[in-house]
């Protein structure tokens, strides 16, 4: 289970709209505690499994400071 906060999510959102500039607001709108949404949604509209927006988040978030996608 992934677990984002607001700041983790503002940043990673930014990377996430770099990387897949095809995603709208409505695609990265987020509430915390709805990490299990996010990822379905997500998953979705890039055609790719849970596993790999969990990992990809993961990653974003992990190095918060890190500008690399």
């Amino acid at each position: 289970m992934l677990k984002i906060n607001e700041e983790q999510w503002q940043v990673a959102k930014e990377k996430l709209r770099r990387k897949y500039n095809h995603l709208s607001d409505e695609d990265l709108a987020f509430q915390a505690g709805e990490e299990d949404k996010l990822i379905h949604k997500l998953s979705s509209r890039l055609r790719r499994k849970p596993s790999y927006i969990i990992f990809t988040i993961g990653k974003e978030i992990q190095d918060i400071n890190s500008n690399r996608l």
